[in-house]
């Protein structure tokens, strides 16, 4: 019979307290961004599309970067370095109002970028080292419950803002970049971690028996880029959503992923990851094809909410690395593979906004054939038996 997982006991560890409030304020502060971001470049800034497929590509190099990880950990505590993660991130975003340009842009997306993705980077290695396999994905899930409600609170500040002319995009970014600066104070503050069974390599680790993983993350940074950076541009640019549109369209599917993503957790514990990444890929081909062929705008906006509620079942990659990997690899091989999942992802944006500029299906296409892709890897992950 199958062991129920006391949730209380993973629930009252200091390192699930200290990653529950940072990704909280995180995902809080980059929902802000994100949402902001397409209407600040079109209405204000008056970027074209390759403009903004560039500074997409520009914001993922810190991402493409994270193997620096590895050698800040030489100095640097992990958990220090993720506070010191948020804190720049709050900074690039506080200051984002006050250089409305391209170059602007540009010069706040990186150090916004550079925070989240050092943060994203040690927030997955300390999850997989303080949690075991099973507790993992409930944790995961967890966390990313909690950071669909702080997108929800983000919308529903955003949308309340947008209906009073007066409040600038300067004061919102002054809002949220703020929210994030004060979580950074408080993780400096704390100190969650405990002597760990297994220290970790202060090395690049890079394995034969891990290829499939490295693999899976490149794909998987492919397809996150069609859906981050064109869905919503397409819904602003094609379909003339407003900010408040784009604001409601947010915080509705946030409120599904409330709820979905500890779900989605348990489901990866229950059925193994094999079968849920295979959901996931076939749900994306057809998603990304009714993406290329539909043009009514409710239609591409059910196509968006269902893109978003099986985003998180790719938690199931880092699961399954988990329970193949030695322990002592864990920090070193989740910079190694954030720094692969962002290696399309410097590539694809501004690739993609000159293939914009010929058709506008184009970048839905190759993101049908990257999931076709992944769904044929997944033959290579063994399959588990249902718990």
């Amino acid at each position: 019979m199958h062991k129920k997982i006391d949730m209380s006991n993973f629930q009252q560890k200091p390192m699930y307290i200290y990653l529950v409030v940072l990704s909280f304020c995180v995902a809080f502060g980059f929902q802000a961004w994100r949402t902001l971001f397409n209407n600040f470049a079109v209405d204000i800034v008056h970027l074209d599309s390759i403009q903004v497929g560039s500074i997409q590509s520009i914001r993922e190099i810190p991402g493409f970067l994270s193997l620096l990880v590895i050698y800040l950990l030489l100095i640097i505590k992990e958990h220090r370095l993720a506070s010191i993660s948020v804190m720049l991130m709050g900074i690039g975003i506080f200051v984002v109002g006050l250089f409305d340009s391209y170059i602007g842009m540009i010069l706040t997306t990186l150090a916004m970028s550079l925070g989240f993705h050092y943060y994203e980077t040690t927030n997955q290695s300390l999850t997989l080292q303080y949690f075991p396999p099973k507790e993992a994905a409930l944790v995961i899930g967890k966390t990313k419950g909690y950071a669909a409600g702080a997108n929800i609170l983000a919308g529903l500040i955003i949308w309340s803002a947008s209906q009073f002319d007066f409040i600038s995009y300067k004061y919102n970014y002054f809002f949220f970049g703020g929210i994030v600066i004060i979580a950074a104070l408080w993780g400096l503050t704390k100190n969650p971690t405990k002597e760990l069974e297994h220290k970790q390599q202060k090395k690049i680790i890079l394995k034969k028996k891990y290829w499939l993983f490295y693999v899976l993350n490149f794909l998987s940074g492919s397809r996150r880029q069609i859906f981050v950076v064109f869905s919503v541009f397409m819904l602003v640019k094609m379909h003339h959503f407003t900010i408040s549109q784009v604001t409601g369209l947010f915080v509705f599917n946030n409120i599904i992923g409330y709820f979905a993503n500890p779900f989605i957790a348990r489901m990866i514990n229950h059925y193994g990851e094999k079968r849920m990444l295979q959901i996931e890929y076939t749900a994306l081909i057809l998603i990304f094809a009714g993406y290329a062929w539909f043009e009514n705008s409710y239609i591409i906006a059910i196509l968006y909410i269902l893109d978003h509620i099986f985003f998180p079942f790719s938690m199931g990659i880092k699961t399954w690395f988990q329970k193949i990997a030695d322990p002592r690899d864990i920090g070193s091989s989740m910079a190694v593979g954030f720094t692969i999942n962002h290696l399309s992802a410097v590539i694809i944006p501004f690739l993609g906004g000159i293939l914009w500029s010929i058709n506008w299906r184009i970048p839905f296409l190759f993101g049908m054939v990257i999931a076709l892709i992944s769904l044929y890897f997944t033959k290579y992950i063994p399959r588990q038996k249902i718990a």
